[in-house]
């Protein structure tokens, strides 16, 4: 298979291992033109060797060169262009970002967008194809706003921010620097508050603000509501996935990651590095600690500590829960034990 060219670069193996800080070996002159899995990666391309999980298919492949650990380089079968990297991760995405830069449309604001009155647009700002800028919104050098992005009036877009196709901010929301918001993101809308009376639901009012700080990543179709009477903010860092809700007046810290389906009920305060896995539900008005790990479709009903990993619903100890699960496993088989043991008594009687 031919290696992955999209938008690439050709570089030499001597010139990507001087890139990542890597120790080369074999042909410092071989061509590589684009990267693909090390299972399908052919001519010109660049990979990368992690775990002995994968060494079938590294002594099978077809590689130009390989990133490779210490630890497996050694390795006697498989191409023979190897870097030598403590993390060919990290490695391989600073070679991606030489190999296959992303484009830079032009700056300039397209002819169809609409800017409302009093608006501030910074140096080298990008507006594309019918976006809709409310009065006096805020937009800072070198940031790039997609077809169809709305900002409300007074929204606030740092510097080096991108705002992808069809995001929505609502009035009171507030963007940092170096952020990334994906296509139909919704930021600062209304939460989902209501006030119960003999009348139907009676819908609270919000007045609070949507704060997104600092090199914040946001995957698309995923919605924060701005405060009722308090700011829901994501603190400086945080990556949230596509498909995730973050009700009002939630505080996220720093650094945090959380994964598509995530739901985030109002009023819940998250520490700094905590992870939230794939569809992990928490209730209104608890605190997770720094650090905590939320297990996939677990399901937080009540504060976590620092450190914790949970798993289940409702959420307990990991540990605990795979105990728990063990054991129910085990029941079927007691139960028959039961079952025999009374029919021998009944036989006896």
């Amino acid at each position: 298979m031919a290696a992955r060219e999209v938008n690439s670069q050709a570089l030499t193996a001597q010139a990507v291992a001087d890139l990542v800080g890597g120790r080369l070996l074999g042909e410092g002159e071989t061509l590589l033109t684009g990267v693909g899995p090390i299972d399908r990666a052919g001519a010109g391309s660049l990979t990368f060797l992690s775990s002995a999980k994968y060494l079938p298919e590294f002594r099978a492949s077809q590689a130009a060169a390989v990133l490779v650990t210490q630890e497996l380089a050694a390795e006697p079968l498989g191409p023979r262009t190897r870097i030598v990297v403590d993390d060919p991760h990290r490695a391989l995405r600073e070679a991606l970002l030489a190999l296959a830069p992303e484009p830079v449309p032009r700056a300039g604001v397209h002819p169809t967008a609409l800017i409302g009155r009093g608006a501030s647009l910074g140096p080298d700002v990008t507006i594309g194809p019918h976006a809709l800028l409310g009065e006096h919104v805020r937009v800072g050098a070198r940031s790039r706003l997609g077809a169809g992005v709305v900002l409300e009036a007074g929204v606030t877009v740092g510097e080096d921010t991108v705002l992808d196709h069809h995001a929505v901010c609502y009035r009171g929301t507030t963007i940092g620097d170096r952020v990334i918001i994906k296509a139909g993101v919704v930021l600062g809308g209304p939460g989902f508050g209501y006030v119960p009376s003999q009348e139907g639901h009676l819908r609270m009012p919000h007045v609070g603000r949507c704060i997104i700080e600092d090199e914040v990543e946001i995957g698309s179709n995923s919605c924060v509501d701005r405060g009722s009477i308090d700011d829901t903010v994501i603190g400086r860092g945080s990556k949230i996935d596509n498909l995730v809700h973050i009700a009002h007046n939630v505080r996220i810290g720093q650094r945090c990651l959380f994964m598509s389906g995530v739901g985030v009920a109002g009023s819940v305060t998250i520490g700094d590095d905590a992870i939230l896995a794939g569809q992990a539900g928490v209730v209104h008005h608890v605190a997770i600690g720094s650090g905590a790990r939320v297990a996939s479709q677990a399901g937080v009903t009540g504060d976590l500590p620092d450190q914790a990993t949970v798993s289940g619903f409702p959420a307990r100890p990991h540990r605990e829960f795979m105990r728990g699960q063990a054991a129910m496993y085990r029941l079927g088989a007691i139960l028959r034990e039961i079952e025999t043991l009374v029919r021998e008594r009944k036989r006896g009687a």
